[in-house]
């Protein structure tokens, strides 16, 4: 399997960040609350940015309510 990583700063792979928008992250400020992608050097965000699109979020009426909207993600790594 090949893995391709988007943040090299925590290691996260493009697997992960899909993983983490399928539970609902929209924007690449919740996936930096998933994972800590883009929080370092910043420069995985515009990758984040596409790879999340620019969908409607599923979840986003939830966050407007103030309800969480992330579920835990496991470490997709160990599945490999």
């Amino acid at each position: 399997m090949t893995r391709v990583y988007v943040c090299s700063c925590f290691g996260i792979t493009e697997q992960q960040v899909k993983q983490h928008a399928a539970d609902g992250a929209c924007t690449p400020r919740q996936i930096a609350s998933a994972c800590k992608a883009g929080t370092d050097c910043g420069s995985c965000v515009r990758r984040i940015q596409a790879l999340l699109g620019r969908g409607a979020c599923p979840r986003r009426e939830l966050a407007d309510q103030g309800k969480p909207v992330l579920s835990e993600v496991a470490e997709l790594d160990e599945a490999a």
